[in-house]
């Protein structure tokens, strides 16, 4: 029986290229991987035409079907917004005292107010409003309120914001410098009263001398016994809880240089469902009155 030879494959050419001695070899490419790259190019083409693609100057082409993913995110947003309509009226109607009371709307604006806190209050007041000691920030899980910790007072606290230029409503105070009034040995003693008040070691015979200076320069906003007055704004210097430090370090920079920690009002950037529902939440956060 007589075979036919084996074929010997085609000698494949070159490109030409040589690199030390090896030569590139002009391989074809598998048709499968042509057709694909074809066709990948073909749907790109439709794409462009079809879909925002193209860069100018101002904005890319917009494509004959107008699809536009800002455009499909709004509207999500916007189909959201009008279901969510009707308890949002009902939010804002409602007395604030109230709420709590009504369990659907309170899961609600807690659920909102979480959302809203951690958007735009968390960056002071930390994730867990736990506040920053150091820097002013107050903690809002104590039940020691500056102006007061009931929920008609948080509210009106985040709408008008506290020592801010941008609302004629917001809350005011301002503790004078008593560095420009007073000499360094009575500052020190004034630090020993307060800490003595306070229930912190202290040095007696400097704390007694203390008393007098209080008497004079701090009771018309601290009160005679130093619990402060939230009318005023003024702290309760009796407690364990202090917004900036209570050790000797830190009562001795409050009374010499004064402490003025401002919070923007919130009225223009968040609505009024959302002021409500985020006082809602910090009022059921645990230090609510």
């Amino acid at each position: 029986m007589n075979r036919k030879p084996a074929q010997k494959p085609p000698e494949v050419g070159t490109t030409g290229h040589q690199w030390d001695g090896i030569e590139e070899l002009n391989n074809p490419l598998p048709r499968w991987w042509l057709w694909t790259f074809y066709a990948c190019i073909a749907f790109a083409l439709v794409y462009s035409v079809l879909y925002p693609a193209w860069p100018m100057i101002s904005r890319a082409t917009p494509g004959l079907l107008g699809y536009s993913t800002r455009g499909a995110v709004a509207a999500e947003i916007q189909a959201f917004a009008d279901a969510n309509a009707p308890i949002r009226a009902q939010l804002v109607a409602a007395d604030l005292t109230e709420i709590a009371d009504n369990s659907k709307l309170n899961e609600y604006a807690t659920n909102v107010g979480a959302s809203v806190f951690r958007t735009w209050c968390a960056q002071c007041h930390g994730s867990g409003a736990a506040g920053v000691q150091a820097a002013g920030y107050p903690n809002l899980l104590d039940d020691d309120w500056l102006w007061g910790g009931d929920i008609a007072s948080i509210h009106t606290t985040i709408t008008n914001g506290i020592r801010n230029t941008t609302s004629s409503d917001a809350r005011y105070s301002e503790m004078p410098k008593f560095g420009e009034i007073l000499t360094g040995d009575q500052i020190a003693e004034l630090v020993q009263y307060v800490r003595s008040i306070s229930g912190q070691t202290n040095d007696a015979v400097l704390a007694a001398s203390g008393a007098a200076l209080f008497a004079d320069n701090c009771i018309a906003c601290h009160g005679e016994a130093g619990l402060g007055n939230r009318d005023l704004g003024a702290p309760n210097l009796t407690d364990a809880i202090w917004l900036y430090g209570g050790d000797v370090t830190a009562l001795t920079h409050t009374i010499t240089y004064a402490r003025f920690g401002v919070m923007p009002n919130w009225s223009p950037r968040l609505s009024e469902a959302d002021i409500r529902s985020v006082a809602v939440y910090v009022h059921g956060l645990g230090g609510g009155e």
